[in-house]
């Protein structure tokens, strides 16, 4: 049997995960060097972006002058299908991994557990890649699982450390009561539908008469379930402590990548009871705007910088949901082009901003850390940036690029993704999404009130004790910061180039939202 080349990169990403581990243990146990993990993970990265550009060009060639045409791939009651959403989210996973694998070499050193990073980080991949894929409701809840699965031992990483240990119970309870909700919102529509294919469902529930008390439960069910793992406003609450306790990697991945995903599965979902996209839409704007205001508000309290960073996802979240939302609420694409060029933006810029940060904790706390560890793991604060831009300039500069493009700061990405966002809606002229709009501009230019004191301590002029002690940061951490610096700057300067991601991606999401 010929397999699609999306589901070669699924299956390559899963199989060769336990590989990794095994051939890394057996190398650690005879005495051998100690960074195969990371250059196995490496090199079946690499095999995996040789099998997602044969699936993009399939896809290119099969859409033809139709972007909803989708490759769809069925073995018994499996589906997969790989359409624009899927590539969007298979491109920026891919691109966060190998970074981050790249990046992690020095970052964890020594620490225990080590080869168990690298070959979950394949594993995380691949489910993520599978999750955008998912062509039903069974599917969705299974990939969904194995993300959950291969995220938590990468939370948890520092096993000696309680607050780690904490924010990984945290993350465990929600994710499963996520489950349990998503669980429940299936068997609704299994009830009601008779299948559990998205599609068939949208068939099944538009050719006969369907109580929509049932599929509009079902749908709540999803938002809670699945929006727990996007981080919806009230349900956020596992968010700041795993991104601030995580290895700075793997908050860069929870971040730029796992929110995002939660956020394609909600849609997936949705799709199928698309009889309601209006209310969808509306549903989305709201939870858009709580996200936007909590999310700042938060932020702005925050002294520690990773908790800092992972509020202000919360925000950012809200501009995505505001963007879908608008394009669900009046059936336009620009506001679904809009919407998935900031998830794209916020993915690289959250992503270089969590890798800066952790290349500053290598050099600032090599001497605080646990026994083992490469460097520090202790909670880096504002203050502690004082005067690093002296020691390390390069680094300063990077993460002065990644938060003030999440503020919202000209010709960065982060402006240009925002005032899509913003243009799209008022094209609508609804006075509803107007008011919305106005407030979510003002809490982007609140949003440098938490943004700018980190760029500012980064520049003053007399170093903290630190930043005099630090040690110096390998090239090998520098060039994953230099790619992610320069696309946020090209992205910002020519957001055109990611149009062959978000056109396709918003082609398709309005189609299988379509009535």
């Amino acid at each position: 049997m010929t397999l699609p080349p999306f589901v070669w990169l699924i299956l390559w990403l899963i199989v060769s995960a336990p590989f990794v581990y095994i051939i890394s243990r057996i190398d650690i146990l005879t005495g051998g060097r100690r960074g195969l993990s990371r250059w196995l993970c490496l090199l079946c990265l690499a095999v995996g972006w040789v099998a997602l550009g044969r699936a993009a060009a399939a896809f290119y060639d099969a859409v033809g002058g139709d972007l909803a045409i989708r490759t769809t791939w069925t073995l018994g009651a499996i589906t997969l299908r790989f359409d624009g959403l899927s590539l969007l989210l298979a491109a920026l996973t891919l691109t966060l991994t190998t970074l981050i694998a790249l990046f992690s070499g020095p970052y964890l050193g020594r620490s225990e557990g080590f080869e168990k990073h690298y070959a979950l980080l394949l594993l995380l991949c691949g489910a993520i890649v599978g999750l955008g894929s998912a062509g039903d409701f069974f599917n969705l809840w299974l990939w969904f699982e194995v993300m959950a699965f291969a995220s938590y031992p990468l939370i948890v990483f520092y096993t000696r450390d309680r607050l780690a240990l904490e924010a990984g119970v945290k993350y465990l309870v929600q994710s499963s009561a996520g489950t349990a909700f998503i669980l429940l919102g299936i068997a609704l529509v299994l009830l009601s539908a008779g299948t559990l294919d998205i599609l068939g469902v949208r068939a099944a529930l538009a050719g006969a008469p369907v109580n929509p008390a049932l599929w509009l439960t079902a749908g709540a069910l999803f938002v809670i379930g699945f929006g727990i793992k996007v981080a919806l406003v009230p349900l956020h609450t596992w968010l700041p402590d795993a991104h601030a306790q995580a290895p700075s990697g793997i908050s860069a991945i929870l971040s730029g990548v796992v929110i995002e995903a939660g956020l394609i599965a909600l849609l997936r979902a949705l799709s199928g009871l698309a009889g309601a996209a209006v209310s969808w839409g509306a549903l989305l704007i709201g939870f858009g705007l709580f996200n936007i205001i909590l999310g700042n508000l938060m932020a702005l309290r925050q002294r520690q910088v990773k908790r800092l960073l992972a509020f202000s996802s919360i925000g950012h979240v809200g501009y995505m949901l505001l963007g879908l939302g608008v394009a669900l609420y009046t059936g336009t694409a620009a506001g679904a082009q809009a919407g998935f060029f900031h998830l794209l933006s916020h993915g690289l810029m959250k992503g270089l901003a969590f890798l800066a940060i952790g290349a500053l904790m290598f050099g600032l706390q090599h001497g605080l850390g646990q026994a083992g560890d490469a460097g520090g793991h202790s909670p880096l604060t504002v203050d502690d940036l004082a005067g690093a831009a002296r020691r390390y300039p390069l680094v300063a500069l990077v993460f002065s690029l990644a938060v003030l493009g999440l503020g919202g700061l000209p010709p960065l990405v982060g402006f240009m993704s925002k005032w899509q966002v913003l243009v799209a809606g008022a094209q609508t002229r609804d006075t509803f999404i107007l008011v919305v709009l106005l407030i979510a501009a003002l809490n982007s230019v609140l949003s440098l009130g938490y943004y700018a004191p980190l760029v500012n301590r980064l520049y003053r002029r007399e170093p903290g004790a630190l930043v005099v002690a630090g040690r110096p940061i390998p090239a090998v951490m520098l060039a994953p910061l230099v790619v992610l610096a320069v696309t946020v700057v090209l992205l910002g300067i020519l957001p055109m180039v990611a149009g062959r991601l978000t056109i396709p991606a918003a082609a398709d999401l309005l189609a299988i939202f379509a009535p």
